[in-house]
């Protein structure tokens, strides 16, 4: 659940750091894939949010929340099931904010959509508390056990989804 307060688009994303100024800010929220919704907000950055963020989607708000790691330097994140409440249309910017928020990071990426974690150094596939099998994405999808099984489900609902959009 991420956590947005009163304030404009750069107070949520500085947190009011006077070190943080508008270019670290503009530069966070356009590797993360902010910019473009951000720009098209009434007054920009200076668009006043509600409390918690209300007046965002899902996607927007967790896409400021990535900004604002970013801008403050995080060096260790947490991301417990970032794409879980957004569509598959936001997925893809969710991604792609999250592959550059965890560039050179130490992540712990908690997830039921595999995709969230495919491109992560090694995965933990967990089942009633225990450790079922760690690995990289291939070697696990190459041996054919849970995590295997797990994504060739995914990727076949998810092909199934696509083919039942209606055309654009």
């Amino acid at each position: 659940d991420v956590f947005l307060f009163s304030g404009s688009v750069s107070d949520n994303i500085s947190l009011g750091r006077s070190d943080i100024d508008s270019a670290q800010i503009e530069r966070a929220a356009r590797a993360v894939e902010a910019h473009a919704f951000i720009e098209r907000m009434p007054q920009g950055y200076g668009t006043e949010i509600r409390e918690r963020g209300t007046n965002l989607s899902a996607g927007q708000r967790q896409l400021l929340s990535f900004a604002r790691a970013l801008a403050h330097g995080a060096q260790i994140l947490v991301l417990d099931e970032a794409t879980s409440s957004i569509d598959s249309e936001t997925e893809a910017m969710i991604q792609n904010g999250i592959h550059a928020l965890m560039r050179d990071k130490t992540a712990i990426a908690i997830a039921h959509r595999l995709s969230t974690i495919r491109d992560v150094d090694r995965i933990y596939v967990l089942g009633k508390g225990e450790l079922l099998e760690s690995g990289g994405h291939s070697e696990l999808v190459a041996r054919g056990g849970v995590y295997s099984r797990l994504f060739s489900l995914q990727a076949k609902l998810e092909r199934a989804n696509a083919e039942a959009q209606p055309a654009g």
